[in-house]
């Protein structure tokens, strides 16, 4: 064997010694400490069990109370007819509303006669 080598095996075994030197023992995540009686804790626990899942959700979750109004029915109806006739403030393009009227610069029946023309597959003026 080489120097090299036997110096390479009595470092492993110095390792493997010093960590088995440190090992520590598991004494549990925390002491049990308890204030309260079984009969106390077993009392508590039927509670829980018959009050439902607090987590519960659609189907799951059993009836529900009805909502209580804050405001009245009328003025519910009125901000919602208000709304619907006041203008989109998040609209763009072609439904932000009505266009304005524009006069053309193009008389009406030429336009006319070169949509009929571009139809029939004539070739257009340039």
């Amino acid at each position: 064997m080489t120097a090299s080598k036997l110096f390479s095996a009595a470092a492993l075994a110095l390792v493997t010694a010093a960590g088995v030197a440190h090992a520590e023992t598991y004494e549990g995540v925390h002491p049990l400490t308890s204030a309260e009686s079984r009969a106390d804790v077993a009392a508590g626990a039927v509670v829980a069990a018959r009050v439902g899942n607090p987590y519960a959700t659609g189907a799951d979750s059993g009836p529900t109370s009805a909502p209580v109004a804050m405001n009245s029915r009328e003025a519910v109806r009125a901000e919602a007819v208000a709304t619907v006739r006041s203008a989109d403030p998040y609209a763009e393009g072609a439904s932000s509303g009505v266009a304005p009227m524009v006069a053309g610069a193009v008389d009406r029946a030429t336009v006319r006669a070169q949509a009929y023309a571009a139809a029939r597959g004539d070739a257009l003026p340039l």
